[in-house]
């Protein structure tokens, strides 16, 4: 295994240099052509100030400046963290005021502006003109990446990995999948979660294949996509894949695989897809704080029923009790994470070194999940329900408690409930309940979300209660929010 994402590229460097590593809406970069931009990238960042340890948070599109920026920052050890352009200002503002970074890379929609704020163009004019960065050594178990998650709270976590966790997925997943110099990974999730930069520049630097940097995530533009650079395996969400079952006519003939991520894929919706175009889909689970894939379904074995994959081989999940005792295979408990104790890639895996917080990194163990669910003999895992309240909205995930504090906002709201309501396409569907001290329309509180929360966190289910259940400590009693929604009625 690579042991440093500096010399991530060299084997393909030395072995096929002018094969595509990456293509985006811009155009193609052999490994030869990356290398040479992602040096001028770290000779850029160097000019401007940054240093080993300072953050750099980039504000960019699916595309090739993306990529290159990652490479570069990692090149003189900074500590790379993404903002996502499709959050509205604040929440900008609030991943970039909590990772405090020295550079700012900033697209189209970036919403930030300040004096660490760049545009890539700039950054690209400056590399072209700066003296080489000095050779940095890198420490390969040093920060190196912020991936944020909120848990429950809303309120932005950065979990911090080292490059040795951001390439050891990759290199289990080549190993494990056989994958070579003919693997073509498409992605159309935003560059800017961490875990996306992993098992796209990362993952197929280490088959010497190329990564597919989609700009759309319409399923129409995916399959162009897909067509058009003869994609092999796919990364996509169940909404994605319920809304290609209804478009049969469109091409996904070189696909190999499509994985589906980010929420439980139905069994249903897996075997829809699979009789319409023909394409295995492999269920996946996948942990932040892993990073990335914990389990798959593999390529030589057919799905289980009911399971989210296989565990790989470098980790070792185990259900645990209230008490922290680790339940037999087969039993149902919260999941744990912790290294593989035998087999080849026995004890390679370290949990993320923390959180980020105050600018220093504070240590986190256990690995806990937050779900509940079973691993049995073989190593299958299931997902019986999620410990944590969040929503998982077709693949994304949204924190009741941000947009309660969004709703609360209005003086008429006297108090609110929000919460996941099933359905077919998105999994989930983000509903809220409100206890009113005046009368109001409630588009008025659809108004209010929209300046201050991304598009796919305004509930789409409305309801009025009169009064909500609540436990002796007068909190509201949330199992049986979705029964309340239904008495009460929606729209």
């Amino acid at each position: 295994m690579t042991t440093t994402i500096a010399g991530v590229l060299r084997p393909a460097l030395r072995d096929r240099p002018d094969a595509p590593a990456v293509v985006g809406r811009s155009g193609t970069l052999s490994y030869a052509e990356l290398d040479r931009a992602a040096t001028a990238a770290a000779s850029a960042m160097w000019y401007l100030g940054v240093r080993p340890g300072d953050r750099v948070a980039a504000c960019l599109p699916n595309d090739l400046d993306i990529v290159v920026a990652f490479h570069g920052a990692q090149r003189i050890g900074a500590i790379w963290t993404g903002i996502n352009e499709a959050y509205p200002e604040g929440e900008q503002r609030a991943i970039a005021d909590l990772a405090a970074p020295a550079l700012i890379l900033a697209g189209p929609a970036c919403a930030l502006r300040g004096g660490a704020v760049v545009d890539m163009a700039a950054l690209t004019e400056v590399g072209a003109r700066a003296q080489a960065a000095p050779t940095v050594e890198v420490d390969v178990d040093a920060p190196a990446g912020l991936a944020f998650t909120s848990g429950t709270t809303g309120v932005p976590k950065a979990v911090v990995h080292s490059q040795r966790n951001m390439l050891l997925p990759g290199a289990v997943l080549v190993k494990t999948r056989g994958w070579g110099a003919d693997l073509r990974k498409g992605d159309c999730l935003p560059l800017t979660l961490l875990n996306m930069i992993i098992l796209t520049t990362l993952l197929t630097a280490q088959a010497q294949g190329c990564c597919v940097l989609m700009d759309r995530r319409d399923v129409a533009g995916v399959a162009e996509w897909i067509g058009r650079e003869r994609v092999t395996v796919w990364n996509g969400v169940p909404a994605q894949l319920y809304d290609l079952v209804r478009r049969p006519e469109l091409d996904l003939s070189s696909l190999d695989e499509v994985w589906c991520g980010g929420a439980a894929c139905p069994d249903e919706l897996r075997l829809a897809f699979e009789g319409v175009h023909r394409v295995p889909v492999r269920a996946t689970y996948g942990l932040t704080e892993a990073p990335t894939v914990v389990a798959i379904d593999q390529v030589d074995a057919p799905h289980r029923p009911g399971a989210a994959g296989r565990v790989l081989p470098h980790l070792d999940v185990a259900a645990y009790d209230d008490s922290g005792r680790r339940l037999p295979a087969g039993l149902t408990g919260e999941l744990l994470i912790a290294a593989a104790p035998r087999g080849p890639w026995a004890d390679v895996w370290t949990p993320a070194l923390g959180e980020w917080r105050d600018g220093t990194v504070v240590p986190t163990l256990p690995v806990a999940t937050g779900d509940i669910g079973a691993v049995d003999a073989e190593g299958w895992l299931s997902v019986i329900e999620r410990k944590k309240l969040v929503i998982v909205r077709g693949g994304a995930n949204v924190y009741p408690a941000e947009v309660e504090r969004v709703i609360r906002r209005h003086p008429a709201v006297a108090d609110v409930a929000v919460f996941g309501v099933p359905d077919d396409r998105l999994g989930e569907k983000v509903a809220a309940l409100v206890q009113l001290s005046a009368e109001i329309d409630l588009g008025v509180l659809r108004s209010l979300c929209g300046p201050h929360l991304a598009r796919y966190k305004v509930p789409e289910v409305w309801g009025v209660v009169d009064a909500f259940p609540v436990n002796a400590m007068g909190k509201i009693i949330r199992t049986g929010l979705p029964g309340l929604l239904e008495r009460v009625g929606s729209e």
